[in-house]
C-alpha cells in the first residue's frame, strides 16, 4: 500500500469545530490507552477532494465512555445505540458519530447485525464497499496516516463500487440500494463482479423490513440529483422490488427537475419527491406503499391527497372554471399535494388553475368575520358560516372588493329580503 498521509487534508477540509473535537477525542484516548480513526465516508471524500458532509470516528476501545467524557465540559447532545457499541454526539453546528471498533455477525439474512468489539481492521470489513473500509489515524504518532486493507485507493482511482466480499448482499440488502446510490453520486460504475452479485441477490431485498427501504429512499431523495439513482434502479430491478408496479419513465427527470425549480431557494422536499416517484400508482398500491414503508402521517396523506386530486381532473380542466370553484375544489389540500399535481398532472388546464390557486386564491379572505356578522343583525348560528362562505365565493369571483362591499352584499341578500 502507498504510504500516504492525509494529516494536511484534514486540517484545510474538515470544519474547525470538528477538529477541535477531533484533538480533544484524540487526546483522551490516547490518555486511555485507546486509539481513534477517521473512517468511511470521511476518508473517500477527502481523497476525492469532494465536501466532507459525514463525520465517524472508531475508537479501538470503549467509545460510549469517551463519549461521556468529551461530553462533561461541552455543549453536546449524545444518544447512545449501545447494542452497537455507537454514540452520536450532536454539537449546537456539528453532527458526529463515535462508535466502538467492532466484529458483526448476522444471525439471518436482512437481521440487523450482533456486534462485539474488534479491532479496527474487523470493523473495516465489515463495511459495505471497498472505497468506504479506508481510515486515516488521528493517534499522535501517526496522525493522518491512511490505513487502505482492502484495496479502497485502487477502487477510487478506477472509480469502481466494489463490495468488500462476495456474501456482503446476502448479510444486508440495503447495500443493493447503497451501490447505486454511490454509483451516480460519485459518477463511478458497479464493478462488474459486484453487479452480477447484485442481480443476482435482488430477492434478497425481501429480506429488509419497509422502514430500513424507507431509510434508504429518503438518503436517495438527499441527493442532488435522486432522479439518477431511481432510474439506474430501475434498469438494475432494484427499483421494482419497491413495488411491481412502480416503473420510471422519460418524465421523471422533468418533473424532478421542475420540483427543484418551484422550491427554490430550498431543496424539494422528501415528501415532494416520493409523491413524485409515486403519482402514476394507484390508490391501492399508494396504501400498500404506504404500510409497507411504515410511512408518516404527513407523508401519508400527500400520497393519499394527490390520488384525491388525480380524481378531480375532469372538474379541474372545465373551462372557464370560477375561481370560487377552484378553491373549492383545492383548499384543504397540502402544498405539497398541490405542487406534485402542478408538476404532475397531464391537463394543461389543470395546471393552471392549481397555479391560479396557490399564486392567489388561498390568499383570499373575506373582510369581514363572524362577530361583524352578528353586528350587522345577523342571528348567531348556521347562517353565519353560510354568509361567510357566501361572501369568500363572491370575493374569490371579483363580486366584491371592499368592506363596503361585503357589508351592502349581506343587507342585500339577508337582511332586506329576510333571508336569515
Amino acid at each position: 500500500m502507498e504510504n500516504i498521509n492525509l494529516a494536511h487534508e484534514i486540517e484545510e477540509r474538515l470544519p474547525a469545530r470538528a477538529l477541535t473535537i477531533i484533538e480533544k477525542a484524540g487526546r483522551l484516548a490516547h490518555a486511555r490507552g485507546e486509539r481513534l480513526y477517521l473512517v468511511g465516508g470521511a476518508v473517500r471524500d477527502l481523497l476525492l477532494d469532494k465536501p466532507v458532509l459525514d463525520i465517524d470516528l472508531v475508537l479501538e476501545g470503549d467509545a460510549v465512555a469517551l463519549a461521556d467524557e468529551l461530553s462533561q465540559s461541552e455543549n453536546v447532545k449524545i444518544t447512545l445505540h449501545k447494542p452497537f457499541l455507537t454514540a452520536n454526539l450532536q454539537y449546537p453546528d456539528l453532527s458526529l458519530d463515535l462508535t466502538t471498533a467492532r466484529k458483526e455477525s448476522y444471525a439471518r439474512s436482512g437481521a440487523l447485525p450482533a456486534v462485539q468489539p474488534g479491532t479496527l481492521k474487523d470493523d473495516l470489513f465489515r463495511r459495505d464497499f471497498r472505497i468506504n473500509a479506508m481510515a486515516v489515524s488521528l493517534n499522535q504518532e501517526d496522525y493522518g496516516r491512511l490505513i487502505d486493507c482492502h484495496g479502497g485507493l485502487d477502487d477510487l482511482h478506477n472509480k469502481l463500487v466494489r463490495v468488500l466480499h462476495e456474501k456482503s448482499f446476502i448479510d444486508d440488502a440495503t447495500r443493493l440500494w447503497r451501490a447505486v446510490r454511490y454509483e451516480q453520486r460519485l459518477d463511478f460504475d458497479i464493478e462488474q463482479g459486484t453487479q452480477a452479485l447484485l442481480r443476482c441477490d435482488l430477492p434478497m431485498l425481501k429480506t429488509i423490513s419497509g422502514d430500513r427501504i424507507w431509510y434508504e429512499l429518503e438518503c436517495v431523495f438527499g441527493e442532488e440529483l435522486p432522479e439518477k439513482v431511481l432510474v439506474r434502479a430501475a434498469e438494475l430491478g432494484v427499483l421494482p422490488y419497491l413495488h411491481p408496479q412502480l416503473s420510471i419513465g422519460g418524465r421523471l427527470a422533468a418533473r424532478f427537475d421542475e420540483a427543484r425549480r418551484i422550491s427554490l431557494p430550498q431543496k424539494p422536499s422528501t415528501t415532494l419527491y416520493m409523491a413524485l416517484l409515486t403519482f402514476n400508482l394507484d390508490a391501492e398500491a399508494i396504501e400498500r406503499l404506504i404500510d409497507y414503508l411504515k410511512l408518516d402521517k404527513m407523508m401519508s396523506r400527500t400520497l393519499r391527497e394527490s390520488q384525491k386530486i388525480k380524481a378531480l381532473h375532469e372538474e379541474l380542466s372545465e373551462e372557464p372554471l370560477q375561481p370560487s370553484a377552484i378553491y373549492l375544489h383545492l383548499h384543504g389540500y397540502s402544498e405539497e399535494t398541490l405542487k406534485t399535481n402542478l408538476i404532475a398532472c397531464e391537463p394543461a388546464g389543470v395546471r393552471r388553475n392549481i397555479q391560479l390557486y396557490l399564486d392567489e386564491l388561498r390568499y383570499v379572505k373575506t373582510s369581514l368575520n363572524g362577530d361583524d356578522l352578528i353586528a350587522l343583525g345577523i342571528k348567531e348560528g348556521p347562517s353565519i358560516k353560510l354568509l361567510l362562505g357566501l361572501l369568500l365565493d363572491a370575493r374569490l369571483d371579483g363580486e366584491v372588493a371592499s368592506r363596503e362591499d361585503e357589508e351592502r352584499l349581506v343587507k342585500e341578500l339577508f337582511i332586506r329580503r329576510n333571508a336569515i
